[in-house]
């Protein structure tokens, strides 16, 4: 019986072609594991594209108030759809430090792992309101901000303002 032979051959060839799949994971794939990250959101006297400059100790009154726990992961500034927790956010010599975990919780963070994982994206931007600001020249200087949000982006207002993959 000729199409009994074919259900056969074509189940054998699904079970192959299923191993071979389950082989070759997407990089979209949930992995149950966190990628971690850290790098600086903002950087201490440098101006961004924009021509604000955050000064030493901006944060540190949102950041008394809500610590680590109060400032969202976000992906390119959308706030529909978290991508992972910042488990550090401080203040040190250098500007604002971040250390966190990218999640793969929904198709966003694992598309946001994945660009990071491959160093198509690196940059950091902040979601903020500010507090305290006074002009000098054409820059606004920032002495008090309200921190909301770090999003991972691809192009980072701060060019500095950089993360980077520090394990998986």
């Amino acid at each position: 019986m000729v199409s009994g032979e074919w259900r056969v051959a074509s189940g054998e060839a699904n079970q192959a072609i299923g191993r071979r799949q389950a082989r070759l994971r997407s990089p979209l794939a949930p992995r149950h594991s966190p990628l971690l990250i850290q790098g600086y959101a903002s950087l201490w006297g440098v101006a961004d594209l924009n021509g604000d400059v955050v000064q030493a100790g901006a944060f540190a009154d949102s950041l008394a108030k809500t610590g680590a726990e109060g400032v969202r992961m976000l992906n390119q500034h959308d706030g529909r759809a978290p991508v992972g927790v910042w488990d550090e956010v401080r203040e040190d010599e250098r500007g604002l430090f971040v250390r966190g975990r990218i999640e793969d919780w929904s198709p966003e963070a694992r598309f946001a792992a994945a660009l990071s994982r491959a160093g198509a994206m690196d940059g950091l931007s902040i979601g903020y309101r500010t507090a305290r600001a006074r002009r000098q020249g054409r820059l606004r200087v920032l002495s008090g901000v309200e921190l909301w949000e770090v999003s991972l982006v691809t192009f980072p207002m701060l060019p500095g303002a950089r993360f980077r993959v520090s394990g998986v």
